[in-house]
């Protein structure tokens, strides 16, 4: 029995900033009647407040308490790990927001960690500043391994690309905190108040969405809107319980008790 929702956003409820067919009338039931839910995504570039206002320009009726994001479970990550630490970050003010509201000091001058995030303008002095920065021995976290986004112009290079690109230069592996990782599955079930059982993850990627799903013990719906297409599934040695069209059909799937 499903009783809540951890939904990506891009390429489930959104592509390029529009609305998906049903998405839209899909999240408005779960607040209409309450069903718990997370939009759950490794997109570290805004603030939950910027992604709700976005959401909400598109026609969802969400609030920023509604959105859990890889730059929130970063945070909470580097606090766990190093209460009052510094990071360089190479990423937008989502990530360096989140940073600074659990005390993290940002700056490029001997940081304890070196974090890269999603961006749309990556800029080649920061990716070699950060890299020279883990070469002398700042620890390397990166928010998630997505190696593409969805734009409106198509896919562009993320996060798990421009750590990749450190990593060659450095010999150094980045500890990648959002989805498929546990550590953030766990941040956003302990936001609900839920059991992974109870729960279903809706995401359109099998390497990141599904198999974080599988491993934490949570339902998988994978829907074909985003970056993945049925042939893709055939190509991974574990499948979600659902391979659907769109998020809309899900409700055919899941009923709450």
């Amino acid at each position: 029995m499903v009783v809540a929702h951890l939904l990506d956003m891009d390429g489930v409820l959104v592509r390029g900033g529009q609305a998906i067919a049903g998405s839209v009338d899909y999240v408005a039931r779960l607040v209409a009647e309450g069903w718990p839910f997370q939009i759950f995504t490794n997109n570290s570039r805004f603030t939950p407040e910027d992604h709700a206002k976005r959401l909400r320009a598109a026609g969802f009726p969400v609030r920023p308490e509604h959105v859990y994001t890889s730059a929130l479970a970063t945070a909470q990550f580097v606090e766990s790990q190093r209460p009052g630490s510094s990071a360089y970050v190479i990423g937008e003010h989502g990530l360096v927001e989140a940073l600074r509201q659990t005390g993290c000091r940002i700056t490029e001058f001997d940081p304890d960690f070196v974090i890269v995030g999603d961006t749309v303008s990556y800029h080649y002095e920061q990716i070699a500043t950060g890299a020279g920065l883990v070469a002398k021995g700042a620890w390397f976290l990166a928010t998630n391994p997505d190696a593409t986004g969805p734009t409106e112009r198509g896919f562009h290079p993320a996060c798990g690309s421009v750590a990749a690109l450190i990593e060659k230069a450095t010999g150094r592996q980045a500890y990648f905190v959002g989805k498929p990782n546990a550590f953030m599955m766990r941040g956003a079930l302990n936001r609900l108040r839920v059991q992974a059982g109870d729960t279903v993850m809706v995401g359109d990627r099998m390497d990141t969405d599904v198999i974080a799903g599988l491993e934490s013990g949570l339902k998988t719906a994978l829907v074909l809107t985003g970056v993945t297409t049925r042939a893709d599934v055939e190509r991974f040695p574990f499948r979600p319980d659902h391979v659907l069209e769109r998020l809309a059909d899900l409700r055919d799937f899941v009923t709450a008790g």
